[in-house]
């Protein structure tokens, strides 16, 4: 789990480079060109979020509850209708 530097306050859609570099995964990728996502899970439990392709850009922040919907929900097809 990652702290940010100097304890700089964690909200939605602040810059990612905040969060520093350490800690980023890239749990999905593909065959994309490297348009990845990369997640990390912050010391609070919450996951942080950004574009691979921007690490600069800003990063979404879930709590616990809304990346396990994301996940159950992806895992159950509730989101297939984006790929077709």
């Amino acid at each position: 789990m990652h702290q940010p530097p100097n304890r700089t306050p964690i909200y939605n859609g602040m810059p990612s480079r905040d969060l520093g570099t350490e800690g980023w995964h890239k749990p999905w990728s593909g065959g994309n060109g490297g348009n990845c996502l990369e997640a990390m899970k912050l010391a609070d439990g919450r996951v942080a979020v950004r574009q691979s392709a921007d690490p600069d850009g800003p990063a979404l922040i879930y709590t616990v509850g809304e990346i396990t919907a994301f996940i159950l929900g992806a895992k159950a097809g509730v989101a297939d209708f984006l790929l077709s």
